[in-house]
């Protein structure tokens, strides 16, 4: 820290101090005065953003004498409380207090109100000669007296710590954060009715875990006291979720919260929204088709029926249909080398080394294979694309593909560079899938604690018959983050995981 923050730091806590002090003496004198500064309730009727396009008709300085009653908190305070700025959920209101209309003791309560409270508003509506829809008060009553000072509106808040960390601060101060979270409500819902139109039926599976599975990842570790027994927070539902195809419903889909123990970016929080959906005799031709309809629906219900966004740099167009390449054709045409002609992972290691790919000592043919691409092809895929038969190594729950059995019948989707949601023919054969497990296995004793764990249970149940079915998995943050331009997952996760203050 150079000397001047030093000693300003000191002098701005100082000011933050008096600004406390100053509003607690407001709050004993409206107390003195027998004001609650915390009452119980307020009969709302209209909100600041149903005014503005209800009277939008009126000319300036034409009056109403339609009385309406708006609650919100106190942005501004001009003119010793005649003129104040009233802010709520749905946008901006100006409020008008006047002596020939508020009786004089409320008048002088009114003196002791402070930017950040939150009041209660009585009045009748009109535009005045300058234009402002307002509310000319004949009641005003404290709901809810701060003590804190807001951030200094022209500056709002810069410290990206401080914007997570007290999110509630972010929110009374930026528009545009709180229009993030509108449209990511907008989203899911729209993800939601769109599968409930489609007959899938919305479950709950268990978010605790006996053997985490479902994909590869690093659990979070806790322990039943009254069982006494080890279990994890989930890291996928999609096992419990084909459990439940194995009991006859055809049509499943679940929103929930995943849990992995892995690293924070950009990208990544250690919890995260995730949708899965499984469709019993069904394929990955039929998930590509329905994961085109869902994020092409969801960027129109958020756009205003357009499929283009900006992101970034980026121009995206999300009109379906989207390409379709094999992940090993994407790597032969950024690298002109083709890993199908490698036999083994031998082989393919050599190709990755004259590619400068490093690869770990002992990775599959696969595993190699997706280093590859990861490296050379993935950050170039900015338009909506499905990537194609991914290699079995590192998809151990999909279909082997009946033209090469190093591959499956899958797919991951990529956008702006991200992979977004994975989907596959799912694997019902219950001899192929323990032995799948088995090669995880394997992978586990090798030092690779992300690879999956054997679960019999969800082998028993595939003995007993699953139909052939199309899964997909969406990871709902980061599609969040693509249609509303943010740069940072943070930014759509209303209490991001952060580090623990000192």
């Amino acid at each position: 820290m150079s000397k001047q923050k030093a000693e300003a730091a000191p002098q701005q806590a100082t000011d933050s101090n008096a600004l406390i002090d100053a509003k607690i003496e407001n709050l004993k004198q409206l107390q003195v005065r027998g004001v609650n500064p915390w009452p119980y309730t307020f009969k709302v009727t209209h909100h600041a953003g149903e005014l503005q396009k209800k009277y939008a008709h009126l000319q300036n300085g034409e009056e109403t004498q339609d009385a309406v009653s708006v609650a919100g908190r106190m942005m501004s305070n001009r003119n010793s409380g005649m003129f104040i700025d009233l802010k709520d959920a749905t946008g901006k209101i100006q409020i008008f207090s006047h002596k020939d209309h508020v009786a004089p003791e409320l008048l002088e309560q009114m003196g002791y109100y402070d930017i950040g409270d939150i009041i209660g508003v009585t009045g009748v509506v009109r535009r005045t000669p300058r234009g402002e829809i307002t509310v000319n008060a004949t009641a005003v009553e404290m709901l809810g007296k701060s003590v804190r000072p807001l951030p200094e509106k022209y500056h709002g808040i810069h410290d990206t710590e401080i914007k997570y960390r007290k999110r509630y601060l972010d929110l009374i101060m930026s528009e545009e954060s709180r229009e993030v979270f509108r449209k990511r409500s907008l989203i899911l819902a729209f993800i939601r009715n769109f599968l409930i139109s489609e007959n899938f039926m919305e479950v709950e599976t268990p978010m605790l875990h006996v053997i985490p599975g479902g994909t590869s990842a690093k659990p979070f570790h806790t322990h039943h006291n009254a069982l006494d027994m080890p279990l994890t927070m989930r890291i996928a539902p999609e096992l419990y979720l084909k459990r439940l195809l194995v009991g006859g419903f055809e049509r499943v889909f679940e929103i929930g919260r995943n849990f992995r123990n892995e690293g924070i970016s950009v990208k990544h929080n250690p919890e995260f929204t995730a949708l899965e959906v499984y469709q019993a005799y069904a394929d990955y031709t039929d998930m590509m088709t329905l994961s085109e309809r869902l994020v092409e629906g969801a960027v129109k219900a958020v756009n205003n029926g357009d499929t283009k966004l900006k992101y970034g740099e980026h121009d995206i167009d999300f009109k379906a249909p989207w390409p379709r390449k094999s992940m090993v054709d994407l790597v032969r045409e950024k690298t002109n080398v083709n890993f199908l002609d490698a036999p083994d992972a031998a082989a393919a290691a050599k190709k990755a080394e004259s590619l400068g790919v490093h690869v770990k000592p002992g990775a599959h043919w696969g595993e190699i294979v997706e280093a590859v691409f990861a490296d050379k092809v993935e950050d170039t895929l900015i338009q909506p694309i499905h990537v194609i038969d991914v290699p079995k190594d590192v998809m151990p729950l999909a279909k082997t593909h009946p033209k090469d059995p190093r591959l499956t019948e899958s797919f991951e989707f990529y956008i702006n560079g991200w992979e977004v949601g994975p989907a596959f023919s799912e694997l019902n054969d219950p001899f192929d899938q323990r032995a799948r497990f088995d090669q995880q296995m394997k992978a586990r004793e090798a030092g690779n604690d992300e690879a999956q764990q054997l679960d019999e249970d969800y082998i028993e149940a595939l003995e007993y018959g699953m139909p052939p079915a199309g899964g997909l998995g969406i990871g709902l943050d980061r599609l969040v983050m693509l249609l509303t331009n943010s740069a940072s997952i943070r930014d759509v996760i209303a209490f991001p995981t952060l580090r623990m203050q000192k």
